[in-house]
């Protein structure tokens, strides 16, 4: 498969079979997301593979804003939870920021390591769908995030069960302009 077949190939799956996915496989491909790129090499961004009760308890208990995160959750058999050490992103050595962003670099560093991760999980047959709508407090207190960490996003992944038609797409005239 080419960088452009994936990219292009890929859908945000919301319904999946019940089939497991082995810890070699999630391992393999937490590996290729690691080449993510990030703010000054500083590879911010932590993995948790949520399974099981746990899971469970974070679909039912932590989605009420948005309930069908809840039932995505639900049907994924492994969601991965993605935080980046705080305090690292937008900073020079001697603690001041290096551009007026400021710290939100490290919503780039996560953004670029969700969609490598879903890629990557993609080119191994695996669906995914990066969601951003739950109550991210409770989810870091049941998973017991340090202090040192934020939550940033919630990746359900499994085998699909679904293929979804690609959504129309802006024409590039829309997109690009030239100066």
């Amino acid at each position: 498969m080419t960088a452009k077949e994936c990219i292009m190939g890929r859908r945000s799956i919301r319904q999946f079979t019940n089939q497991a996915i082995g810890h070699d496989l999630l391992s393999e491909i937490v590996e290729t997301a690691s080449y993510s790129p990030s703010w000054k090499h500083t590879q911010i961004v932590r993995y948790i593979a949520i399974e099981g009760e746990v899971k469970e308890r974070i679909a039912n208990e932590c989605t009420d804003m948005w309930p069908n995160n809840g039932k995505i959750m639900n049907s994924a058999p492994v969601v991965m939870a993605i935080t980046v050490i705080k305090n690292r992103c937008g900073y020079e050595r001697d603690g001041s920021f290096t551009t007026p962003r400021k710290d939100t670099w490290q919503m780039y560093d996560a953004g670029i390591a969700s969609q490598t991760l879903c890629l990557a999980a993609y080119e191994k047959g695996i669906g995914s769908v990066i969601l951003g709508i739950f109550d991210g407090d409770k989810v870091s207190s049941i998973l017991g995030i340090p202090e040192d960490r934020e939550l940033v996003a919630l990746i359900p992944m499994g085998y699909p069960a679904e293929d979804p038609v690609c959504p129309k797409r802006k024409p590039v005239s829309d997109l690009l302009s030239f100066m």
